[in-house]
């Protein structure tokens, strides 16, 4: 099986981390996918995720509850509680939910933690098909900080490979396309670690490889390592080059800095990923960063500079909106086509030019155009401008202002305009025979 063919694209979709933390359940996750189906999937969007915690029967909000009992299996893996997914009682774990978002033309993702359940190692329970137990293959020392549910594998222990075997086996069975593996993106490369979790990506790696069902990786959470990037290409579909990304302007400011460190190195089936969206209606069971409830606190100049930059790097989207709460601004964002276009078709993203408070990004087209992205960082609009030369062209081009979806003429000089405040200018230029 070839990874790469699984996501030639970046992935694009919907995430239930951002508006209901660890406390998703059934109903919400149908209800995104209708809203999906009815109003995104025709512009490209096509997966809805599950985030963390769907094991935990009392999961209330995005702080989860230390050392809890978990629903689990009889050979060590986690299952959906049922309190909160209602059809995956009886063994059918999240078969009959992947089953009703295919039917309705998209695609089913679920989020995992590294490692093997603590209650199962602690308990001894076997590993499917060995004889060996979850007490066998973890690694005692190899923990997350920010949430008490598993042990890291030691990826040298008998069981090791057959126990994320067994994991993705049952995804494969339940019908899952995309699986989201947390606390293991920064852990993997640390130097101090015994068993480095960069060799338990390769064993999930190898799972999917055998589990007979194309499921892309995404790991979690950033920032991914640089230096890394070819293990990564080799074993992920999508890694973070950042941490949890919200909707406040200074996290949006400090992805251009790291979209800058990761030039050049997108191609398909290998997508370094800027995190989620924080649009629309999110924090309804969250309480990140102290707040809850809201509307995204970035403003709507604030959206089109983080949609003009995750779209011209070409890194995977995923919203965390409660989708059908959203607004005419918020739709519109999401359904731009013209914008939405450079996640499938473009190649060859780079910064520019860069100035205190100035910022120029471009691309190239697969039909022959070239977009440039005139970003505003400051906090006064601006009139810039960028010449044919500084893009590197010459000769006589039309230009598209895609996020007003308006033609602007003709240029043989370059292009211009005033950027507000936190803003960006969106053009595409094409050549005129």
């Amino acid at each position: 099986m070839n990874k790469n063919l699984f996501a030639k694209t970046p992935p694009m979709g919907w995430n239930s981390w951002d508006c209901y933390g660890a406390a998703v359940n059934e109903e919400e996750l149908r209800a995104n996918a209708d809203y999906m189906a009815a109003h995104l999937k025709s512009h490209g969007w096509e997966y809805v995720v599950c985030d963390i915690q769907w094991y935990e029967p009392e999961a209330r909000h995005s702080c989860y509850r230390p050392f809890v009992p978990l629903e689990m299996d009889e050979y060590s893996r986690l299952i959906p509680a049922a309190n909160r997914f209602p059809s995956a009682a009886n063994g059918k774990g999240f078969g009959p939910i992947a089953e009703y978002v295919h039917s309705l033309g998209l695609k089913f993702g679920i989020h995992i933690m590294r490692g093997i359940p603590r209650q199962a190692v602690h308990a001894g329970t076997p590993i499917k098909g060995t004889t060996a137990t979850a007490r066998d293959i973890a690694h005692p020392f190899s923990l997350c900080s920010w949430n008490t549910d598993m042990y890291g594998v030691n990826p040298h222990a008998y069981g090791a490979q057959q126990y994320y075997n067994s994991l993705f086996e049952l995804y494969a069975e339940w019908g899952v396309d995309f699986v989201k593996v947390d606390d293991i993106c920064v852990t993997a490369f640390r130097k101090d670690d015994l068993y480095s979790a960069k060799e338990e990506i390769e064993l999930i790696h190898h799972a999917i490889e055998n589990c007979g069902r194309d499921i892309v990786l995404s790991l979690s959470p950033g920032p991914a390592i640089r230096e890394q990037a070819e293990h990564l290409c080799e074993n992920a579909n999508m890694w973070r080059i950042t941490d949890d990304l919200w909707d406040q302007w200074g996290h949006i400011v400090n992805m251009f800095d790291r979209c800058k460190l990761w030039e050049g190195v997108s191609k398909e089936g290998c997508w370094p990923d800027c995190d989620m969206l924080p649009v629309g209606h999110i924090g309804i069971r969250s309480v990140e960063h102290g707040v809850t409830d809201r509307w995204t606190k970035l403003t709507q100049d604030e959206q089109r500079t983080m949609m003009s930059l995750w779209c011209i790097f070409r890194s995977p989207l995923m919203v965390g909106a409660e989708l059908r709460d959203n607004d005419e601004f918020t739709l519109d964002l999401l359904t731009n086509d013209e914008v939405l276009r450079m996640i499938g078709h473009s190649y060859g993203a780079k910064e520019i030019a860069r100035s205190t408070s100035n910022i120029f990004w471009t691309a190239k087209d697969e039909d022959g155009s070239t977009y440039v992205a005139l970003f505003n960082l400051g906090n006064i609009p601006v009139h810039v401008e960028c010449t044919l030369q500084t893009l590197g062209l010459t000769g006589r081009f039309s230009v598209r202002n895609l996020w007003e979806r308006s033609d602007c003429g003709e240029t043989d000089w370059g292009v211009d305009g005033i950027v507000p405040t936190h803003g960006v200018q969106l053009f595409k230029l094409t050549p005129i025979q």
